[in-house]
């Protein structure tokens, strides 16, 4: 019995890798991202003009990788930067056409079907699926990788979709 558990949380993990892999994998068909640059995207969208440090506090995503993920979206046309007339220090960043329409033909992200589905479990369910993550983490040897929120298999700052 022991081993059968272990087969079907291992059949189980192996699946959420899967799924994290074709969402990835359908996102780069569609649109040419990955999963980061999209959500930068998504929050660029959110709040029209806005500054990379305030993208980078709202997905939890470090400056240098905020700014990796931003000259990629402004190299494939995407976004735009522009000086702050306030202080020149500064830089917003807004959509340009392009980022609109890869936006419009993104497919729904595994991360935020997840997130919404999970936001709709009760609290004590959250924190036991939380409580069981975290200790399957530490089986793995994987409790003190960094990770940022993000279900992407890859660097989260990589250029290419791989």
């Amino acid at each position: 019995m022991d081993a059968e558990l272990s087969m079907l949380t291992l059949r189980a993990l192996r699946r959420v890798l899967r799924a994290t892999e074709i969402g990835s994998r359908q996102l780069a068909t569609t649109t040419g991202l990955t999963p980061s640059q999209l959500l930068v995207l998504r929050e660029i969208d959110l709040r029209g003009r806005t500054t990379p440090s305030a993208i980078a506090q709202a997905l939890e995503f470090s400056q240098a990788t905020i700014t990796a993920i931003v000259d990629r979206l402004v190299s494939l046309g995407f976004a735009q930067r522009q000086r702050s007339e306030a202080d020149k220090r500064q830089f917003h960043l807004s959509l340009l056409p392009e980022g609109i329409k890869a936006l419009a033909d993104a497919p729904d992200p595994l991360q935020m079907r997840f997130t919404n589905r999970f936001e709709a479990l009760p609290m004590w369910e959250r924190a036991m699926i939380l409580a069981a993550t975290e200790r399957l983490a530490m089986l793995m040897d994987a409790q003190n990788i960094d990770a940022a929120p993000l279900l992407d298999g890859g660097q989260i700052d990589r250029a290419e979709p791989q």
